[in-house]
């Protein structure tokens, strides 16, 4: 299940890529996050998970934000401009994020000794892809500084997860912010609704997208926490990436250089070693995807 996750989640950016052939980036990110709220409400009504969160709204509210309606649109934005497997590299600096704010903000998780050097390990290979595989262009660039902000954005929804909704089973907090980042990305989405209707093929990948790689993908999710437990099920969080990659070569045609792989192993392992080499229950907060 583990492995299909991955395969489920390193598959998304493929579907964005093939979604903006013929809808916007906040259209896109729009149908994404209405079709998993679909999938997940249910779920999170039946197991009881959204008790208690009325008077949450404030603080879901900027964990939707910054969890998902910001990132979901910044990763859409820049995949205008770059590669699908480029894209699901750069998003896993979020874990590395996650450690340079817990420096101001979260002193259990502050990083000190191998941990500080894997928050620079990943880092150099975010300059890596930036400075070497986008360098060429100013276009590219700016795509690829939209998805690692969509990665800051996971680690800032996580640290607000953590912090104000630590009580609040996760698939109460998945649903929830489903249903508010829908209401947030209407307006764009509306204004930048397609003239003409979009191809079979793009609708077909923005609807597997949203049902498929964010909806079943975060109960399936969920599902192994409850069997596995959360550091062997957050393992995809290092899967997702190698599959996005091999997506993109094997059905986009996307060139994988030498510094994109040198990219990801660096990133990887930063990410890695910046968890403590290991995974912790409270970075379960963090979308992946």
């Amino acid at each position: 299940m583990v492995l299909v996750l991955g395969a489920i989640w390193g598959a998304s950016y493929m579907f964005i890529k093939i979604g903006i052939r013929d809808m916007s980036p906040a259209m896109v990110a729009w149908a994404r996050i209405a079709l998993a709220a679909l999938v997940l409400v249910p779920l999170a009504v039946a197991a009881g998970a959204l008790r208690g969160l009325r008077s949450r709204w404030a603080m879901l509210t900027l964990v939707a934000v910054s969890q998902v309606a910001a990132p979901f649109l910044l990763i859409a934005l820049g995949e205008q401009e770059i590669s699908s497997s480029l894209t699901g590299i750069l998003v896993t600096s979020a874990p590395l994020f996650t450690a340079l704010l817990a420096i101001r903000f979260d002193h259990e998780e502050r990083s000190q000794g191998m941990r500080l050097v894997g928050v620079l390990m990943g880092f150099a290979g975010v300059v890596v892809l930036l400075g070497l595989d986008l360098g060429g262009s100013a276009d590219a660039l700016v795509g690829g500084l939209a998805v690692v902000l969509a990665g800051f954005g996971y680690a800032v929804g996580a640290l607000l997860a953590k912090r104000g909704l630590g009580d609040v089973p996760p698939l109460g907090i998945a649903a929830s912010v489903m249903v508010v980042s829908v209401v947030l990305l209407a307006p764009a989405a509306l204004l930048s609704a397609p003239v003409d209707v979009p191809g079979a093929g793009p609708v077909a990948a923005v609807a597997a997208l949203g049902i498929l790689g964010t909806g079943i993908a975060f109960a399936i999710f969920y599902e192994l926490i409850a069997r596995v437990g959360p550091a062997r099920t957050y393992i995809v969080t290092y899967l997702a990436p190698g599959f996005a990659v091999v997506y993109g070569a094997a059905l986009l045609d996307e060139t994988i250089t030498a510094t994109t792989v040198a990219g990801l192993v660096l990133i990887l392992a930063g990410s890695w070693l910046a968890a403590g080499g290991r995974l912790r229950r409270t970075e379960l907060a963090r979308a992946p995807a």
